[in-house]
């Protein structure tokens, strides 16, 4: 059997190494392509990008080289990487010959959604602090200083890029989407997630899985489960109202 190629996309801050491990929890059907961004790890000298769709665009080439062959793909994004992977699924679904077969979108607002707290631009304390409060994580990493400095242009250009994601209005998805969220994630609400079935034709679905906004990706045996079912559900049967899954 051929494994369905996963393109996973990471949150602010985060490189591709954040998905090390997530194969062995995979079948046989799933084959995780973790997507490195500049500015951080091996492209650490490389400039971040602050605009979603100039990422898409810039990833897209390595991309569809890593893909070769395969012309079925899924992907998945966490926060920030949910908004880059509607985009790149955006476009690789424009390209003849390739479909994507889902993209799952994690602990994120939908595009052109506002978000409750933003912290683009404020000076680095409250910016930081803001990260601190509204990003519902903290790497300990950030404790030490020199890294604290080498990471906080990566970290303002995340938060640019998630903060300002303006998407075109008439593009939507024709693909499955899958939005998983946290049960106790505070900075993402039911209500919130439901709105991504507005971005795609096809069909819709929403999960709550047990755990706050980071859960999902720090214990991912759950949510690949989930996406192994989704990724294994026939294509669209015109049925347009949004289903929801509680897995708790």
């Amino acid at each position: 059997m051929t494994s369905l190629p996963l393109l996973c996309l990471p949150y602010a801050g985060a490189g591709a190494s954040a998905f090390r491990g997530w194969s062995a929890f995979c079948g046989p059907g799933l084959e995780i392509v973790p997507v490195q961004l500049p500015g951080r790890e091996e492209l650490i000298d490389e400039e971040p990008y602050r605009d979603a769709g100039r990422a898409a665009d810039g990833l897209l080439p390595g991309i569809r080289r890593r893909l070769g062959d395969h012309r079925a793909v899924a992907l998945f994004g966490h926060s920030m990487g949910a908004l880059l992977a509607y985009e790149v699924a955006c476009r690789l679904a424009a390209l003849p010959g390739m479909t994507v077969s889902l993209l799952v979108v994690s602990a994120s607002h939908a595009p052109g959604t506002s978000r409750r707290h933003t912290v683009t631009g404020l000076p680095d304390d409250e910016f930081l602090d803001g990260l601190r409060r509204y990003a519902g994580y903290w790497p300990a990493a950030l404790d030490d200083p020199d890294f604290r400095e080498l990471m906080l242009p990566v970290l303002r250009a995340d938060a640019e890029l998630h903060e300002r994601h303006r998407p075109d209005g008439g593009r939507r998805l024709s693909a499955p989407v899958l939005a998983v969220r946290g049960a106790d994630d505070p900075m993402v609400e039911r209500t919130e997630t439901a709105r991504w079935a507005e971005w795609t034709s096809g069909p819709f679905t929403s999960a709550e899985l047990p755990g706050g906004h980071m859960d999902l990706v720090n214990d991912p045996a759950a949510l690949l489960r989930l996406i192994s079912d989704a990724g294994s559900v026939p294509g669209d049967d015109g049925h347009r109202t949004p289903s929801t899954a509680s897995l708790r």
